[in-house]
């Protein structure tokens, strides 16, 4: 930022974030979004998150289970963050009303017949460390879920979320932009081993690095990807050089207009020495993870986040003017429609065939 000498006032300089830059491009999609890790939702925690321009608070019952709800209480607004999870029950701080788990008021704060006026919960589900959140634009309940994957390793997983400018959409989309592994992050070249195959709301598409670095020399890194909606994807990372294995989960979620909280989940592992006696081997193996987890974790993230400028500021291009090399940017871009509202006029959004492959790198959107 520079300071004009002649008034004093601040003259904005560099790139205008995002959020900033105007009307969004893409409405908020449908899905289920991550909107915490498991491990910040302790029983008894009151958590209140942004989700598609609305908070939505999170509560931990007693008994454990979680629940998703509309931030106001229903008897004179209150907004339930504020509120204290005493057992099952959900207690507003206002009137003390209190909210059991099925959302019916139970009982007011002044001993008299509670009101038939239960919260507004939504659909809520834990899985793979990370707690979900289903919207959709029209209401609908959910028809697909996040599935529970492998967990590898001994050790916890480590979590990391940030806030930035740009779409979930851009985040996704990513794990089929064969172009920028090299151009933004350095790798030697890129490689994808097959077709992208949809089914319904997942994805898979499996990729090849091949990498260089001081010391070790060229290495290649296998990485197996599984796309669910705009808002999760879990990529499987192998590099048998170094036996390391490491499953990574990515959780864009669209918070404001052209604005998201974007969440990262690591965890790894390191193959057995088959030349050691397997005592032996294991105690080697898990030293390794313990010694190396944190520093996999910073470069892992660091990959993540050379991305972050680019997405913090740039525009979705409709339709993209792609060239030969950025990878099969058309296909996926035809398959995320299904999320969002159709476009006004149109009808209904056209939706693909349950199961079905798509390559090529030259697709435009019409």
């Amino acid at each position: 930022m520079e300071v004009s000498p002649e008034y004093g006032h601040t003259i904005s300089e560099g790139p205008t974030p995002a959020d900033a830059a105007g009307a969004p491009a893409l409405p908020y999609p449908s899905g289920w979004s991550a909107l915490a890790f498991s491990h910040e939702l302790r029983p008894g925690t009151v958590l209140t998150r942004p989700l598609a321009g609305q908070d939505v608070v999170l509560y931990r019952l007693g008994s454990g289970a979680l629940r998703a709800v509309h931030p106001y209480c229903p008897h004179l607004g209150a907004h339930l963050g504020l509120a204290k999870v005493e057992g099952d029950e959900l207690t507003c701080p206002f009137h003390f009303f209190a909210f059991g788990p099925d959302g019916a008021c139970v009982r007011t704060g002044y001993g008299t017949p509670p009101p038939r006026s239960p919260l507004t919960q939504l659909p809520v589900d834990e899985v793979n460390g990370a707690v979900f959140v289903w919207r959709h634009h029209d209401g609908r309940a959910p028809d697909w879920t996040v599935p529970r994957w492998h967990e590898i390793g001994h050790r916890p997983a480590r979590t990391a979320a940030w806030e930035l400018a740009g779409n979930v959409q851009e985040v996704i989309e990513n794990s089929v932009d064969l172009g920028h592994f090299a151009t933004l992050h350095g790798w030697a070249k890129a490689e994808i081993g097959g077709p992208v195959v949809y089914d319904d709301a997942a994805f898979h598409v499996s990729m090849r690095a091949h990498e260089t670095a001081p010391l070790v020399g060229s290495f290649t890194v296998d990485v197996e990807v599984d796309g669910y909606g705009l808002g999760c994807l879990h990529a499987d990372v192998f590099t048998p050089r170094f036996g390391l294995r490491m499953c990574t989960m990515v959780m864009p979620t669209a918070i404001a207009p052209n604005r998201m909280q974007f969440r990262q989940l690591n965890r790894i592992a390191f193959t057995e020495p088959g030349r050691l006696p397997a005592p032996l081997a294991r105690a080697v193996s898990r030293t390794a993870a313990r010694l190396l987890d944190r520093v996999i974790f910073r470069s892992s993230c660091e990959f993540t986040a050379a991305d972050f400028p680019i997405w913090h500021h740039k525009q979705y291009q409709q339709p993209p003017r792609l060239a030969s090399g950025d990878g099969p940017i058309g296909p996926f871009r035809r398959w995320a429609r299904r999320f969002y509202p159709p476009p006004p006029g149109n009808g209904a959004v056209p939706r693909p065939s349950h199961s079905h492959s798509e390559g090529g790198d030259k697709a435009v959107l019409p």
